[in-house]
């Protein structure tokens, strides 16, 4: 059967692509970050959620309409089905159910299936063809739980409460999911923000998301922040804003962090292993899962993946997608 979906993305018979690098007349974005949802589209399909981020990010006016479409209820465009479900990777963030004369694609997006506080439960999805992303496609990256990373964060604070604990995060997901994995594991003291943080925290909170005590750094004398956490962009971290804390302890949250030679070049005391993308058991449990006879892998490290499906039988192949070859993606 021939697919409705060309391997740009691009839903044939309505004319829409899925989360396009360029302007076009008609997008359906899976999530708020920038190497998915950019500005300038005619008109947007998208989670409320997901609206909401591009809109506090871009501004009201980034797309020339948007239309809000909930998890699971089905929207008709013509001849073709368009419904979404949970991804599990930030708030909002959506998989892509395509149904046409029979046929059925599943475009993931990114997703994880782990828990998450801050984002809606992956959900499974079963079809025909299934577009899933390989940031994490090898066979190395196996994530441990987040929250034994938080813990170990958590006793060396405490075994030294005279240095400042600076988390390098993304703004969008990631800093909201680190937040909330120090609420889990029990920290109730107050989170300190860099200023880039403050909005989408703020958005977060607005939508549902408690995330506890959040203060703005800069409001807090350089001795108060002994002992403290504080989050930050990973661009922050060694620049001059970072001399303000006191001997502060660089930790980075994301998935590369198992590369210990990254976490080495980056100058990183503190490497925490926490990521929102699914890693090389959970991608491989979800193709299965999903019983799709063919898989497109983008995103990532397509080719471990490609023949691990082709050693299970299935149709696989890579796509090359621009906004994909950019380089590291926001939500690692």
């Amino acid at each position: 059967m021939t697919p409705f979906l060309d391997r740009d993305l691009r839903v044939k018979p309505i004319n829409a692509f899925i989360d396009p690098p360029q302007p076009q007349a008609r997008a359906i974005i899976t999530h708020g970050h920038a190497d998915h949802a950019r500005s300038g589209h005619g008109a947007v399909l998208a989670t409320p959620d997901t609206i909401a981020i591009m809109k506090t990010r871009y501004g009201e006016d980034c797309a020339g309409t948007f239309q809000a479409l909930e998890f699971g209820v089905p929207l008709q465009v013509d001849d073709v089905q368009i419904t979404f479900f949970p991804a599990g990777h930030i708030l909002g963030s959506a998989q892509v159910l395509l149904e046409h004369k029979g046929q059925r694609i599943v475009v993931t997006g990114d997703y994880k299936t782990r828990p998450d506080r801050t984002a809606q439960p992956f959900e499974l999805v079963k079809c025909h063809l299934l577009v899933t992303e390989a940031t994490f496609g090898l066979p190395v990256f196996q994530h441990p739980d987040p929250l034994d990373e938080i813990q170990r964060l958590l006793r060396v604070a405490a075994a030294h409460p005279e240095r400042a604990y600076v988390i390098g995060c993304y703004a969008l997901g990631k800093a909201q999911r680190v937040i909330s994995l120090l609420r889990e594991a029990g920290y109730d003291r107050p989170i300190y923000l860099h200023g880039a943080m403050i909005r989408l925290c703020a958005l977060y909170e607005e939508r549902g998301i408690a995330l506890g005590d959040l203060r703005h750094s800069l409001d807090v004398p350089k001795a108060e922040l002994a002992g403290q956490i504080v989050i930050a962009p990973p661009s922050a971290i060694k620049d001059r804003w970072s001399r303000r804390l006191p001997d502060p302890v660089l930790a980075v949250a994301s998935g590369w962090m198992s590369v210990k030679q990254r976490a080495r070049q980056s100058g990183v005391e503190l490497p925490l292993i926490i990521s929102d993308h699914a890693d090389w058991n959970e991608l491989r449990e979800t193709i299965t899962a999903t019983e799709a006879e063919t898989i497109w892998v983008t995103h990532g490290r397509e080719d471990a993946l490609v023949y691990w499906c082709q050693q299970q039988g299935r149709l696989a192949e890579p796509l090359n997608i621009e906004a994909y070859e950019d380089g590291e993606e926001e939500g690692e």
